[in-house]
């Protein structure tokens, strides 16, 4: 199946200033800064919404390339202001803050978009993948805060007085980047068992017993991890909202009770099949006449054994199969209610 992934979200605080403006005082200059910065925020924001409200960073390219451009921007606007009165303190950082979401936004995330399909392919993948993206988080929170230091070192400078009130945009990324935390951890915790699954899965439909046997234990003991997780303060909700850690202990307990039961039924068809191709290729290697009654009871018996045991197999693996699918379209559908609920939209 195709995993939705988690999101790359920040947190960016935007200052505002309490001082009447003018064009020729350094709350003007500092607002010409800010109104920039804003726009480029806005325009990222745009895309990280979409992304959130699950839409594949693959599928919303287009929306990262106008991104970039949206960044692109904002620097030509930044470097076409003169410094305030010699002081290139604060215009400095914001290009080198600009520079920073540039990078992130034209190189990282093209990166990002790129190992989408590889992160699927193994749990060590998914989670450098997820580690790469909070990685870029806190690159861009670096850059922010030495943004943010410079600001408040010019207004006190200039005997600007700053309030910490953010703006709409600031309050909606603070509540992305909670998000962001919490469907990261629980998408981590799916992933490692929809992975172990999708092995022994192959494994079956390879009947190699031995290696869906190792990926039965596998997924139990990683399921049982999973929902022990779950009971955690840090997984049990998201301001008090407990429905994706709902979605997922029903996803774990599924898999937890298919390789506990269902699995051990469909291998079960695979030792008899073997039993039985030994069994029918001694019994007709002996001449009808040298047959014993013994070897045609064996060999009936054997028969019935394994018809009864493909009956077993068809039934038990449409069961799970029709139950795998119901239980993974309703945690999609959980993912995406659960964003729609806690992360805010943005259009600029």
């Amino acid at each position: 199946m195709k995993c939705k992934f988690p999101l790359l979200l920040i947190f960016i605080a935007l200052l505002k200033t309490t001082t009447a403006q003018t064009y020729n005082d350094p709350v003007s200059y500092m607002n010409a800064i800010s109104t920039a910065e804003t726009e480029m925020n806005a325009n990222y924001m745009t895309y990280l919404s979409a992304v959130a409200h699950g839409r594949r960073a693959r599928k919303v390219e287009k929306l990262r390339l106008k991104t970039v451009e949206g960044i692109q921007e904002c620097k030509s606007k930044i470097l076409s202001l003169p410094y305030y009165k010699g002081d290139a303190s604060l215009k400095k950082s914001s290009v080198s803050y600009i520079d920073v979401v540039y990078y992130v936004f034209n190189d990282d995330y093209a990166k990002l978009v790129n190992k989408e399909e590889i992160a699927e392919q193994s749990f060590d993948e998914m989670q450098a993948y997820i580690l790469l993206k909070e990685k870029i988080a806190q690159k861009l929170g670096e850059a922010f805060n030495k943004m943010h230091d410079s600001t408040l070192q010019f207004a006190y400078r200039n005997n600007v007085k700053l309030t910490s009130q953010r703006s709409e945009l600031g309050d909606k990324m603070e509540i992305a980047n909670k998000l962001q935390h919490y469907t990261n951890d629980m998408f981590l915790v799916f992933f490692k068992c929809n992975w172990m699954d999708s092995k022994l899965t192959e494994a079956i439909n390879k009947k190699k017993i031995n290696d869906a046997e190792q990926a039965r234990n596998s997924l139990i003991k990683y399921a049982e991890e999973g929902l022990q997780a779950l009971k955690s303060d840090s997984l049990r909700a998201l301001s008090g909202d407990a429905n994706l850690a709902i979605a997922c202990a029903q996803v774990l307990n599924f898999y937890k009770s298919m390789a506990q039961n269902d699995v051990p039924k469909m291998t079960d068809m695979f030792i008899k099949e073997d039993n039985f191709s030994k069994l029918k290729k001694t019994f007709e290697a002996k001449s009808p006449k040298d047959r014993t009654k013994q070897d045609v009871d064996a060999y009936n018996k054997s028969v019935n054994d394994i018809n009864v045991a493909v009956n077993t197999y068809n039934n038990t693996n449409n069961n799970v199969n029709k139950k795998r699918t119901e239980i993974l379209t309703n945690w999609d559908n959980s993912q995406n209610q659960f964003n729609d609920v806690h992360m805010p939209y943005f259009k600029k």
